[in-house]
């Protein structure tokens, strides 16, 4: 019974990521439908799913196949006779309500890089932290009474009394003296595990509006989702920024708006410090992402920022992803001084142009989809 009920809830699990697979837009556009729950789980809604079975009609009702018949009777219920609509009394049952299904975020990462076919990641060089863990998978002669093993106690006991001849089959007593009692003992185990870093930055300057913030949270979450799939750790920080940059929390990170210019610099040298101070590229694997309208003060700036990505970012990062929001008040040049700079297809410079909505899925794919 145990079993079939295991078989039945995966078989369940199954059809539930086949429906959220198959209504991934739907799920990624509007991203208010997912909602985290704790640390490494959310709730997805979604359609009812019913078992296909038939259903009996009343017994009063004519038509083919229930009693007598008359020509030019109706199969079913029919139509409503004008003047029949809106009749009737209230009702008092619920009307048929959808399912809140909870997933992991590894079933839900599966579910992205199964719809966007994104490779796995492999992290740069030796980019690993050390871990400690005790195991008590060992056995020691010595030890407290709390940790004795038992079965390895008696089994050195009857082998104890098998050599020395004081065992007999027929009347199998063991009994244990001091010189037989094992104890479980500790065994370190040293893993290197990966670990990543994301750094957001954002332009928060008049241009950037709401809809602009809410593209970018939508796509934050299912980057860290992807990302925290592959990594054992993963750190987030985030930085806004329009003339200055500063870095925030991440409740703050989508809701300041600011309305002054435009230095795409500041960010840089923030997220570059940050680097510098906190993640030394032989431990981390850091991806920093800029999400702006492409609009920056002038054109010496954008210099400025082309200096820090060659001379200090990209020698650091393992890879290094801008995506330009589309905005009515941007003008998106800061795309083309890229593209011009490194070109669209450079290695660790990866770039996405971002619509609206429904472009989310697509961009996703632009960053992740080289298994950077």
């Amino acid at each position: 019974m145990i079993y079939n009920i295991r078989k039945d809830h995966s078989r369940f699990r199954q059809i539930v990521k086949g429906k959220i697979k198959e209504d991934l837009k739907k799920y990624v556009t509007h991203g208010e439908m997912i909602v985290r729950k704790g640390k490494d789980r959310v709730t997805v809604p979604m359609p009812q799913i019913d078992i296909p079975r038939f259903r009996f009609g009343s017994k009063q009702q004519g038509g083919v196949g229930q009693g007598q018949g008359k020509p030019g009777d109706p199969v079913g219920q029919g139509d409503p006779q004008e003047g029949e609509e809106g009749e009737g009394q209230a009702g008092n049952q619920g009307a048929e309500h959808g399912l809140e299904v909870d997933l992991t975020l590894q079933e839900l990462a599966e579910i992205l890089g199964d719809t966007l076919e994104l490779p796995r990641i492999e992290p740069r060089g030796s980019k690993t932290l050390r871990s400690r863990s005790e195991r008590y998978s060992g056995i020691a002669h010595e030890g407290p009474k709390s940790l004795r093993h038992f079965r390895r106690t008696f089994k050195e006991a009857l082998k104890r009394q098998i050599s020395s001849g004081t065992y007999d089959p027929e009347n199998p007593i063991i009994v244990p003296v001091k010189a037989d009692t094992r104890f479980r003992a500790p065994r370190s185990d040293i893993r290197h595990e990966n670990s990543a870093v994301i750094v957001y930055m954002m332009d928060v300057s008049g241009s950037m509006g709401d809809e602009q913030k809410e593209i970018v949270r939508t796509e934050a979450f299912w980057i860290d989702t992807w990302l925290r799939s592959q990594y054992k750790g993963i750190e987030t920080r985030y930085i806004i920024h329009d003339a200055t940059a500063k870095e925030v929390d991440e409740q703050t990170f989508f809701r300041t708006r600011e309305s002054g210019g435009t230095l795409i610099s500041s960010a840089y040298r923030l997220c570059q410090k940050i680097i510098d101070t906190d993640y030394a590229p032989s431990e981390w694997n850091i991806y920093p992402f800029h999400f702006s309208d492409g609009d920056n003060w002038s054109g010496e700036d954008t210099r400025l920022c082309m200096e820090i990505l060659t001379g200090s970012l990209l020698p650091k990062v393992n890879a290094f992803c801008y995506g330009q929001v589309e905005s009515r008040y941007g003008s998106g040049q800061f795309y083309k001084d890229l593209v011009e700079k490194f070109g669209s297809q450079h290695e660790s410079v990866l770039l996405s142009k971002i619509e609206n909505k429904d472009g989310i899925l697509q961009s996703i794919k632009d960053f992740l989809g080289k298994g950077k």
